[in-house]
C-alpha cells in the first residue's frame, strides 16, 4: 500500500522553516535582537512576586522505556508510544486519531523513539512508513490501540522525540538545581523560564543553515551546553526542564503575529501565578510562555499571549 508523503514532508519543511522565519521575527519585532545572550529586560518588570501552591521537587523523574521492538503501544494510556524499524530508506511514523494526523521522522537504524499520544482519548492508528521514491511511502508496519489517558496531562509530563531527556540529562540536573529553593510553583516556573531566557541566545547562523532542510529535531542538552538555539530549541529545553520537575508542558509550533510567522513556544500548567512584561502564568490553566521572544526583551506578543495560532502540539 502506497502513501503519499506530501503532508508529512510539508510538516517537516514547515518546522524547518521555523528557523528562518523566527530569525526574521527576531529582527523585525519591536524590542527583539537587543541583547546578545538573553536580555536583562526580561527580569526588570515584575507585577508581584510569583506565588502559588507549595512546591516540592519530584523524587524521581518519570521516563518511559520501550517494552518491545516495532510499534510498542504498552504505554499509550500514559501518553506515549514507541516505534523502531530498520531500513536503508527514509522512514516516517504516522499517528492518527479521528481526523487528526501527525507525521514524524523515524530513525532507520532500529533506535526506539518515543512519540506523544497527544490527541486525547480515542482509537489511534500507528503506522511505520518507508520512502520508496519522491514523496511516495509504503507501509511497513501498523497497529491500532484504544486510548484512555491517565489524565489530560499525561503526554506532557514525559519525554518524546521533540522533548528528549533521561533522569541523568544535564538539563534535568540543571532544572533540579534551579528549583531547589523554590517555595511555590510560581517560583519554580519562573526559575526555569528566566534561566533559559537569560542564558540562551538566538542562533541566526543555525537558522540560516536549516532554512532549506527538513526534519530538524532539537536536543535540550545541546542547547543547554551551547547556550544558543532556534525557537524550537528554546521550547524543547524549557519543556524538558519543566516536565522533569513535575510541570505539564506542551511544545507547540504554529504561527505568530500579523505576518503569521512560523514559530515554537511552550504551554505550561502550574498551580502558580507569575506575571512580567514577557510572561503571564495563571494558576491551574495552560499558560503560553514564549521563551525565545522573552530572551530578547520583546513584549509585543509574549506577555499577553495573544497573536498566536497553535498548529502542532508535542
Amino acid at each position: 500500500m502506497k502513501h503519499n508523503g506530501a503532508a508529512s514532508l510539508k510538516r517537516s519543511v514547515a518546522m524547518a522553516a521555523c528557523a528562518l522565519l523566527c530569525a526574521a521575527a527576531l529582527a523585525g519585532l519591536a524590542g527583539c535582537g537587543a541583547a546578545a545572550k538573553g536580555a536583562t529586560a526580561a527580569s526588570n518588570i515584575m507585577a508581584a512576586p510569583p506565588s502559588g501552591a507549595d512546591y516540592v521537587q519530584p523524587a524521581e523523574v518519570t521516563v518511559p522505556y520501550p517494552a518491545y521492538d516495532g510499534i510498542d503501544t504498552s504505554g499509550v494510556d500514559g501518553g506515549w508510544v514507541f516505534a523502531s524499524a530498520w531500513s536503508d530508506a527514509r522512514l516516517k511514523f504516522q499517528v492518527t486519531c479521528g481526523d487528526m494526523t501527525y507525521n514524524y521522522d523515524l530513525p532507520n537504524d532500529g533506535t526506539p523513539t518515543a512519540f506523544p499520544v497527544n490527541m486525547g482519548d480515542g482509537y489511534y492508528q500507528f503506522r511505520v512508513m518507508m520512502n520508496t521514491e519522491g514523496n511516495n511511502y509504503v507501509e511497513l508496519n501498523s497497529t491500532g490501540a484504544s486510548v484512555a489517558l491517565w489524565s489530560e496531562f499525561a503526554p506532557f509530563l514525559v519525554p518524546n522525540q521533540f522533548c528528549n531527556y533521561i533522569p541523568t540529562s544535564a538539563c534535568v540536573e540543571k532544572a533540579r538545581e534551579l528549583t531547589a529553593d523554590s517555595t511555590n510553583e510560581g517560583e519554580a516556573v519562573q526559575a526555569i523560564c528566566m534561566y533559559v531566557a537569560q542564558n540562551t541566545s538566538y542562533d541566526k547562523a543555525k537558522a540560516e543553515e536549516l532554512k532549506n532542510s527538513s526534519g530538524y529535531i532539537p536536543f535540550p542538552d545541546d542547547t543547554l551546553a551551547t547556550h544558543t538555539g532556534i525557537c524550537f530549541d528554546y521550547a524543547s529545553l524549557s519543556a524538558a526542564m519543566l516536565r522533569s520537575m513535575g510541570f505539564p508542558t506542551k511544545v507547540v509550533t504554529g504561527y505568530v503575529g500579523d505576518e503569521q510567522l512560523y514559530h515554537a513556544w511552550i504551554m505550561v500548567y502550574a498551580d502558580g501565578d507569575w506575571h512580567t512584561a514577557q510572561f503571564s502564568v495563571n494558576p491551574n490553566e495552560w499558560s503560553r510562555c514564549d521563551v525565545t521572544f522573552a530572551s530578547t526583551g520583546s513584549t509585543q506578543y509574549t506577555g499577553s499571549g495573544s497573536g498566536y495560532t497553535d498548529k502542532y502540539t508535542y
